[in-house]
């Protein structure tokens, strides 16, 4: 039996990891994580990233699991001091850390005899912890509440993509249209202004552009009313005059 999708209107994402806020190492997850949830039809509507902090990352849960759809978050998910994430979210919802089963047997399964104390500490959970499946051959995903807990590693993140973007579904999708002019923005923000006011339910961009390019400003225009965005997007063809293209 297939279950049906998790549908979802809106998202937050928590990076976590002290190597990040250091330095040491170059987020590279939330770009693709992003994307992605555009291509579903979910907005993503806030990010933050946190040090190896139980307490710190425990209320940070706490809080957008309360203001978002689905909360998704990197790093931390593995055997070492520093991987705390589990235990935090399992705070977040006053929850026991457990080992969950069906991941403690595929583990075991995976290494064999080299299986020790450390490698089933992947299969730590919060009490009550599903997991979620994508494509064959892609380990699931550990979801809690509306809590997604993805691994920080880049490569195994990205195939974790492919299992949200499998149980994850926006209610509608979303649109988007582009403008590039030769205008800079001084010189079209009277202009821009009047369209905005006029299309509220349309959300504008503007991306100045200063060498390298054949524009000098760049306007995105996004929204879930596709005809609101045709309509806006006329209007500025409408209105200035040095339009290199649309897409």
């Amino acid at each position: 039996m297939v279950e049906p999708p998790l549908i979802a209107e809106t998202a937050g994402v928590i990076l976590i990891g002290t190597e990040i806020l250091s330095a040491k190492v170059r987020e590279a997850n939330l770009y693709g994580l992003a994307t992605l949830l555009r291509k579903l039809g979910v907005e993503l509507l806030r990010t933050s990233i946190l040090r190896d902090d139980v307490d710190e990352i425990a209320d940070t849960v706490r809080s957008f699991s309360k203001r978002h759809d689905v909360v998704f978050t990197s790093g931390g998910v593995g055997p070492t001091h520093d991987d705390v994430t589990v235990i935090a979210v399992a705070r977040a919802f006053e929850r026991e850390v457990v080992i969950v089963p069906e991941l403690a047997e595929m583990i075991r399964a995976h290494y064999k005899e080299r299986c020790t104390d450390a490698h089933l500490a992947m299969a730590r959970g919060p009490a009550g912890t599903s997991l979620e499946t994508g494509p064959d051959g892609v380990w699931p995903a550990m979801r809690c509440e509306n809590v997604w807990m993805l691994p920080g590693v880049p490569e195994i993140f990205a195939a974790k993509l492919r299992v949200v973007e499998a149980r994850v579904q926006g209610l509608r999708p979303i649109y988007s249209r582009a403008l590039y002019t030769q205008l800079d923005e001084p010189s079209l923000k009277d202009r821009l202004d009047a369209v905005v006011a006029a299309f509220p339910t349309v959300e504008f961009g503007s991306y100045p552009k200063w060498r390298g390019e054949d524009y000098q400003t760049k306007i995105t225009l996004d929204g879930k009313d596709n005809e609101a965005i045709e309509l806006a997007l006329s209007a500025l063809l409408q209105s200035f005059g040095e339009v290199v293209r649309v897409e």
